[in-house]
């Protein structure tokens, strides 16, 4: 009833007003480009171009999401911000869940649930047909489903130990099929299909998903964890979170592969020679393969040092605390009314509410503690997530980034404040009085979270505002 609650109100908030704000009808800021590539795919045979480029920069799983809205609503601004507004839904629901889990706490589950409610960089994302709502679904999910394989493999453990059958090799014993993990490995791929940093993710949950088994193992006795993890657990970790996230990568470009007028569709005899050195490759694979060489290329060149700068462009090092937001949409002049005052505003900024984005330091120095020193694993795999957001983009600080890359960051902040708030609630066997000091703090916390996101809600919707007000909305040099 708790999570089903929370989502509720998650979907209340995420689908208000849906539709508002577009420009003339139109969609905004980079929803010209997904907006019209998930109509493209809807009415051209789930295929999409970009004419103004040349080339589709990104993998079409968004687009084709985004093309469900529009077939439901049409080609308007319910209809290209559908599929993201369910998928804001769900990703409060899985965080509910996931920490619901790993903390064993009812309480602390929707404690996570109301701080993702009031999470703004999500919330944004989610009211708007762009791609990074869906690339922070798959991932949380995938996220999920390790922790589910980290309990049943340690269930599997204790049943083998049970029966006697842990020490029977040095290696320990072997583990089964493991469908999490596998799962894993789709939604993975899935994240891939939507926008290649899912890839990051790949290599991160990879790590973890080993490290978990090595602990695993070494938690129930067995004599020699790494080497049973090498040898039990590895090839079948390398088969479903790298085998497997590639054939469903390649398979959500089914369309393109059954297309004849594709992108670079036949570019093997075209535009690269029909032999080489890998013309064993179906010429279908090469063809793709040559075409995500272009698109790579298109990436690398969106450099500062080449001239592609943007206002509200941001580095990742300002992302922790949401210290260089992004503007969407603005208005104003004689055309908006509705504040009460001869002049008004309307705008849609991605903005972190600051309540919980200023406190990353404090939460992840408190998670590097409780890792390193607690040996809590908890924290280690939000940490990992955490760094798979953020770690790999300051490879390359001269490229063109933005905010919303940090939409994937936004769930796995809430997952750390949220154990974090755990922490500070305490434990069951505590006393009454520190039990219920926590649970004060806790809740003058979230009061304070929940009046922050109210206070920026104008600013996140476009509802009309005095010039004044808008002023008052932005609290750092850096956000104007």
């Amino acid at each position: 009833m708790v999570t089903a609650f929370i989502t509720v109100v998650a979907a209340i908030t995420r689908f208000t007003i849906l539709n508002y704000p577009t420009d003339a009808g139109t969609p905004v800021f980079d929803e010209k480009h997904y907006a019209p590539q998930g109509w493209q795919v809807l009415t051209g045979g789930w295929i999409e171009d970009n004419p103004a480029y040349g080339l589709v920069v990104h993998p079409p799983v968004g687009k084709q999401l985004i093309a469900v809205g529009e077939a439901l609503f049409g080609y308007n601004g319910w209809g290209w911000r559908f599929s993201a507004a369910v998928a804001g839904t769900v990703l409060v629901l899985l965080v509910v869940r996931i920490v619901r889990r790993m903390s064993r706490s009812t309480m602390i589950g929707a404690i996570a649930g109301i701080l993702m409610i009031a999470e703004s960089v999500t919330f944004v994302s989610a009211r708007l047909g762009m791609l990074d709502i869906f690339l922070a679904v798959f991932v949380v999910a995938a996220l999920g489903c390790l922790v589910v394989d980290r309990d049943q493999v340690r269930q599997r453990l204790a049943v083998a130990a049970a029966q006697g059958r842990i020490g029977v090799t040095a290696a320990g014993p072997r583990l089964g099929v493991r469908w999490w993990r596998f799962g894993a490995g789709v939604l993975l791929g899935l994240a891939c299909g939507t926008k290649w940093s899912g890839v990051y993710f790949v290599a991160f949950f990879g790590i973890a998903c080993v490290a978990l088994d090595i602990a695993a193992r070494r938690a129930y006795g067995v004599r020699k964890p790494w080497r049973g993890t090498a040898i039990r657990d590895l090839g079948p970790a390398l088969y479903a979170l790298v085998v497997i996230p590639i054939a469903v990568y390649l398979s959500t470009y089914w369309a393109w592969f059954a297309s004849e007028t594709g992108i670079d569709r036949h570019a093997v005899g075209t535009k690269i020679g029909a032999d080489s050195a890998f013309s064993f490759v179906p010429d279908a694979v090469r063809s793709l393969w040559y075409y995500s060489g272009n698109v790579l290329q298109f990436h690398e060149e969106l450099t500062n040092s080449a001239g592609n700068r943007h206002p509200w462009e941001s580095k990742p090092w300002t992302w922790p605390m949401g210290l260089r937001p992004m503007l969407y949409y603005y208005a104003d002049g004689d055309n908006v009314t509705g504040c009460g005052q001869t002049s008004c505003v309307k705008a849609v900024m991605l903005v972190g509410t600051p309540a919980m984005w200023w406190l990353a330091f404090p939460v992840l120095a408190w998670g590097l503690w409780r890792w390193l020193v607690g040996r809590d694993w908890r924290y280690a795999l939000v940490l990992t997530a955490y760094g798979a957001a953020l770690l790999p983009w300051f490879l390359t600080l001269d490229r063109q980034m933005y905010y919303f890359y940090a939409a994937a960051l936004a769930p796995f902040l809430v997952m750390g404040l949220a154990l974090t708030l755990g922490d500070i609630l305490g434990k069951a066997g505590n006393g009454d009085e520190r039990r219920a000091t926590g649970l004060l703090a806790v809740s003058l916390y979230i009061g304070v979270v929940i009046a922050n996101f109210v206070w920026l809600w104008p600013i996140l919707t476009a509802l009309p505002i005095s010039t004044t007000m808008w002023e008052q909305q932005l609290w750092l040099p850096s956000w104007r």
